[in-house]
């Protein structure tokens, strides 16, 4: 039986070992929430996250954002425009170091 076909009957059995639900991934350290703005990458989002920053200068606040490849678990499959938690894991490829943990 395929993934898709699981999905359909809403049964997704998540053998992925690097989901920290199902799997044996730790994570440590930072937790922060976002936004997903890309899942085109196999099992990969970009998760955006904004915030302020002070200029002392000019004594105001600007707005900034950064943009943090997280690894995707199946049995999360977090879309574009969902709001998730993120947490800090072992380095999983070159640029991903953290894992989508659950949608808020």
């Amino acid at each position: 039986m395929t993934a898709k076909k699981k999905k359909a009957e809403g049964k997704v059995e998540c053998s992925d070992m690097n989901c920290p639900i199902h799997g044996q991934l730790p994570t440590r350290g930072i937790v922060l929430e976002g936004v997903v703005v890309s899942d085109k990458m196999i099992r990969t989002v970009i998760v955006q996250k904004n915030y302020f920053i002070k200029s002392g200068k000019y004594e105001r606040y600007r707005t900034a954002k950064s943009r943090i490849p997280a690894h995707n678990p199946p049995c999360i499959d977090a879309k574009t425009g969902d709001n998730v938690q993120i947490e800090e894991c072992r380095k999983l490829s070159k640029t991903v170091s953290f894992v989508v943990t659950k949608k808020i």
